[in-house]
């Protein structure tokens, strides 16, 4: 039925501007079947009922449409073989400390997991390594395999962090060749084992580790946290601007503790001002990924070492963070599937 084929591969996917057949989306056609690829576990579901809907309409209502879902993998460059296991790796940065870097990125990787992805998480903040409180592992020994580092099994995720190698109380206090070298360890002699995402939790600022990890691995795109306040914005802004820099794709700004949110009666209070993110994102040309509110939940699943979406995933600040993943994986996993098209096109 080759009109049914040209009305199928004209449908635009949903707020994207490509077509099915310009992503690489359809795998199949019969007379009265359509197999359609998803690129992620974590594209959400509703994504399905959207394109069923938009493919029954140009082809007619009998039509069965079937999804299949396979994580794609972002191409690499050239020489990159750190990290290779991973087919993305996302790194979750901020311009400044205290604004909830470490939060977002735990929870990020968290809902990719509970989404069905096989999922990493680097905590790369040598100076201040949260992510084993927040997932209730601090203290964990870590083990050796065949001269390997195992990674921590903590929620569904592999956690490797510099906190399982530093007493409580510690500091480090490092020049920037020995933070190269421990980047370089913990994308090297850990065995991560096959991932679909590895999230990067990197230290605030624009220093040694996010320099180190733009020339060790290929970075698939950064998400950039701030808060509503006029002085994390500006200190977004210049995040963004380095990884402009680096040659870093940026997927969107995190707005945290973008507003207070009763548990009780779910009433809003913009107690930090509101509209700045998306202010800041208009200017650079980035979209808002997530607008994350103050709500005790977080604080309670901090307290625990539970990430919100896992704790209390009926919370407002976990629905932010599910979708916030969702979006991510969607975002990377099309634009891998296109990529992957364009190439299998020139070969």
């Amino acid at each position: 039925m080759p009109i049914v084929r040209e009305a199928i591969e004209k449908i635009v996917y949903p707020q994207r501007s490509e077509t099915l057949r310009e992503l690489g989306l359809i795998r199949e056609i019969s007379e009265r079947e359509v197999h359609i690829t998803l690129p992620s576990p974590a594209i959400p579901r509703s994504r399905e009922t959207e394109l069923r809907e938009l493919i029954e309409k140009a082809a007619g209502s009998d039509v069965i449409v079937h999804f299949h879902r396979e994580q794609a993998a972002a191409p690499r460059g050239l020489g990159s073989n750190l990290l290779e296991s991973a087919k993305n790796i996302i790194a979750v940065a901020s311009g400044k400390g205290g604004v909830g870097k470490s939060t977002v990125a735990c929870n990020l990787a968290a809902a990719l997991a509970a989404s069905g992805c096989s999922v990493g998480l680097l905590d790369a903040d040598v100076y201040g390594p949260s992510q084993p409180l927040l997932l209730g592992v601090a203290g964990t020994q870590l083990k050796i395999k065949d001269k390997r580092i195992l990674p921590v099994e903590a929620h569904g995720l592999s956690l490797m962090s510099m906190g399982f190698l530093m007493k409580p109380g510690d500091a480090v206090i490092w020049r920037g060749p020995m933070l190269h070298g421990m980047m370089q360890q913990f994308c090297r002699d850990v065995e991560w084992g096959e991932l679909d995402f590895i999230v990067v939790d990197l230290p605030p600022g624009t220093g040694d580790i996010a320099l180190s990890l733009s020339q060790l691995i290929d970075v698939t795109g950064s998400v950039i946290v701030s808060t509503p306040q006029d002085l994390a914005l500006d200190v977004a802004t210049k995040a963004v601007g380095m990884f402009n820099k680096l040659g870093v794709p940026i997927l969107g700004l995190v707005e945290n503790m973008s507003y207070y949110c009763c548990p009780q009666c779910n009433h809003r209070d913009d107690i930090f001002n509101h509209g700045g993110a998306h202010q800041a994102a208009r200017t650079m040309n980035l979209p808002v990924l997530g607008e994350v509110p103050l709500n005790s939940a977080i604080r309670k699943a901090g307290d625990v070492g539970v990430p919100v979406v896992l704790h209390e995933p009926d919370s407002a600040p976990a629905k932010v963070f599910t979708e916030l993943a969702q979006s991510v994986a969607e975002r990377v996993s099309l634009d891998a599937q296109k990529q992957i098209l364009t190439e299998l096109q020139r070969s």
